[in-house]
């Protein structure tokens, strides 16, 4: 197995994870708290793709889609355009409003499908090139990639959780 395949794998289940927490859910269900401090499920998803959008872009040289695609002015959201999420403040959270799930998947698999067409034509020793020299020691491709994989199989999975609660909760 080649590491590009491993990679596509691992972004795969990301994918799957994100439509899973999605599926059939409500616009009150994505705005919805385990307490009042908690992220949304709508936050979460807004913000993985926000991450991986960024990051995959800055490795391609290349504009986040969530500005050359229009998403940004698609959500509305009260802030600038490169905001990631990155640090949110509880009332930061809050102020993630989604209306539908089908808005977060537009979003996200259009960055979905980007990543996945750009991990599979890696070739291994692409991982050692350097893309990041503010760090020490630097990153290199491969370790922004698994950065990236491991923030966002993270929120995937409290959205998932969230969305059990939230599914528990409305039996």
């Amino acid at each position: 197995m080649k590491t590009s395949d491993i990679l596509a794998d691992a972004f795969g289940r990301i994918s799957e994870s994100v439509h899973s927490a999605l599926d059939g859910i409500d616009a009150q269900r994505l705005l919805a708290r385990a307490d009042p401090e908690s992220n949304t499920i709508a936050w979460l998803i807004w913000h993985l793709t926000r991450v991986q959008d960024d990051h995959i872009a800055d490795l391609l040289d290349t504009g986040q889609i969530w500005i050359t695609a229009g998403w940004v002015d698609r959500f509305r959201l009260p802030f600038p355009p490169e905001d990631t999420g990155y640090g949110h403040s509880s009332d930061d959270v809050a102020q993630v409003v989604v209306s539908s799930p089908e808005l977060l998947l537009g979003y996200f698999d259009e960055v979905s499908d980007r990543t996945a067409h750009f991990v599979s034509g890696l070739a291994d020793d692409e991982l050692d090139r350097i893309v990041d020299e503010r760090w020490d020691p630097p990153v290199t491709l491969g370790v922004r990639l698994v950065s990236v994989l491991a923030d966002d199989l993270q929120h995937a999975g409290q959205a998932a959780f969230l969305r059990g609660i939230l599914d528990r909760e409305n039996r």
